[in-house]
């Protein structure tokens, strides 16, 4: 069975479910920009410094002086590794090392043999093709030459090629090559991404899909998996029948009991309906229960969110120094959704944490519409197969009533709980309302109720109203006034009608009707 050879590139070994096999020739194309030259930097640097893999550069364009220079951004010692003697850069000419590939006893087979070199960098294919062009020359006999000297030395060569974003490479080139990996580089919104992808790999299977690429400081080329190409669901999937509360105790009667521990709830309301407000109440109620939480907060940065929580009684900072919860904040303005995907999961993993709030999941719609099923769906299986708790709250974009969750996300085979907050307007009062249409194996009750944010959180009302008339000291109408919070466009009557049939009182048969108040 042939070894796999861990290449030191974050994040690539894992595309590569282990690494490249040993002796493999690897091409890895792409435009200017895209990455390549650090790529191989990184790969002949890690051999070095983490596998005690020497390893040769040569560079046909970059002098020793500028390589050295690259590496350093990183934080790589190159020089340590060449005085060590386990790194060597050889500048020279594509006319001199095809002519060294040629000849099995060269200088340049010496070099490597005496070195006892399993790792070089050719850095790139692109001066060799256009000698061979400029000299008129057959490139192709060329490439054969160089990937049997390459087989004759017995190691793992990765061969850089200049590749416009929609060139391919010529059918000869992937052919001959065992790995081929492409680079790419495109602006969103003004700002650059980098994605990776393997196109083939001779003896061995790997993560197939575009995946996410970055060049950072102190690490050089950073992969991430694409958060899609996760395990789905697992035969085993672990499930438990014990129930987490809300951390509000009418709206756990309302859902027979909370949430099941592992599930996927949705909170779906427009802005101001307390989304966030019941996330913080459920982390709460799972600190005091013995469970590790996160918040991932894509809307409001983590010292507002305190703040405010602070208003209603809830000591996030005390939660958080203690070690019981976890803020991690994202701009919505530099989202990445692979990058995002693997902090977290790494962040839950490190930390033991089984209870996660996600507020809120419309930014990831806004990083893209096209993707952000599929991501949630992801998401929702990695955590279910550990047997965490999610919360997903989603800004809904419908001011009063509510005809759908969203064009993109069709919670229903996404999600085990749906809690939908909203406004309704019962005559000139706009007041909140919850319904739980969904529970899985449960039996929720059916029933919309009216709630007030409150000291504490959410708190729901007597059905009557007669709570809110205290709460505010005037009369107000009952809430069955009004007749449906699952609607696009509510019926609204005027208020004259609504006081009548609220006292039970015969309409009269005529009756003049303010005009702002009818539509």
């Amino acid at each position: 069975m042939n070894t796999l050879v861990k290449t030191g590139i974050a994040g690539l070994d894992d595309i590569l479910l282990g690494g490249l096999p040993r002796h493999n020739n690897l091409l890895v194309e792409g435009a200017p920009g895209t990455g390549k030259t650090t790529l191989g930097l990184g790969f002949i640097y890690g051999g070095a410094a983490y596998y005690n893999e020497p390893g040769v550069i040569v560079s046909f364009e970059l002098d020793a002086a500028k390589l050295l220079r690259d590496a350093a951004g990183f934080d790589w010692d190159l020089q340590a590794q060449i005085d060590a003697g386990m790194i060597k850069i050889i500048q020279t000419s594509p006319a001199v090392l095809l002519a060294e590939f040629r000849n099995s006893e060269g200088a340049f087979a010496d070099a490597l043999r005496g070195m006892q070199a399993k790792r070089l960098l050719i850095d790139g294919l692109t001066p060799m093709r256009l000698y061979a062009e400029v000299h008129d020359l057959p490139f192709r006999e060329d490439l054969h030459v160089l990937i049997e000297g390459l087989n004759r030395l017995g190691v793992t060569t990765l061969v850089t090629a200049e590749r416009e974003d929609a060139m391919v490479a010529p059918p000869h080139e992937r052919f001959v090559f065992d790995t081929i990996i492409e680079l790419n580089r495109a602006e969103n919104k003004r700002r650059v991404e980098r994605r990776l992808t393997v196109s083939k790999s001779r003896g061995q299977d790997f993560i197939g899909g575009s995946h996410t690429m970055r060049i950072e400081a102190h690490v050089g080329v950073h992969v991430y998996r694409r958060a899609q190409s996760r395990p789905l669901l697992l035969n085993d999937q672990p499930t438990s029948g014990a129930r987490l509360s809300t951390g509000a105790p009418a709206i756990d009667a309302l859902m027979d009991g909370g949430v099941y521990q592992g599930s996927v709830t949705m909170v779906s309301g427009i802005s101001g309906t307390g989304k966030t407000v019941l996330s913080v109440q459920f982390l709460t109620a799972a600190v005091k229960a013995g469970h590790k939480t996160l918040l991932v907060t894509l809307d409001e940065h983590p010292r507002q969110l305190i703040r405010n929580a602070a208003s209603l009684g809830f000591d996030l900072e005390g939660m958080r120094q203690r070690g019981e919860l976890f803020v991690l904040y994202e701009s919505p303005l530099e989202l990445e959704l692979d990058v995002h995907f693997d902090r977290v999961i790494k962040l839950a993993e490190r930390e033991g944490i089984d209870c996660i709030v996600f507020d809120s999941v419309a930014v990831y719609e806004m990083a893209s519409r096209s993707e952000v099923a599929d991501y949630l769906y992801a998401l929702a299986t990695h955590f279910k197969n550990q047997l965490a708790t999610v919360f997903f709250n989603y800004e809904s974009p419908e001011l009063l009533g509510l005809s759908q969750i969203s064009e993109e996300l069709k919670g229903s085979h996404l999600v085990d709980n749906i809690i939908l907050l909203n406004y309704v307007e019962i005559s000139t009062m706009l007041r909140r309302a919850i319904a739980i249409p969904k529970v899985r194996g449960s039996r929720n009750l059916q029933v919309t109720r009216e709630y007030v944010i409150a000291e504490g959180g959410l708190a729901l009302l007597d059905e009557d109203g007669s709570s809110l008339a205290r709460l505010n000291a005037v009369p107000q109408l009952p809430f069955s006034a009004y007749s449906s919070l699952l609607s696009r466009s509510p019926t609204r009557q005027s208020p004259a009608i609504e006081v009548a049939v609220s006292q039970g009182d015969a309409l009269p048969a005529s009756v003049d009707l303010p005009t702002e108040s009818t539509s």
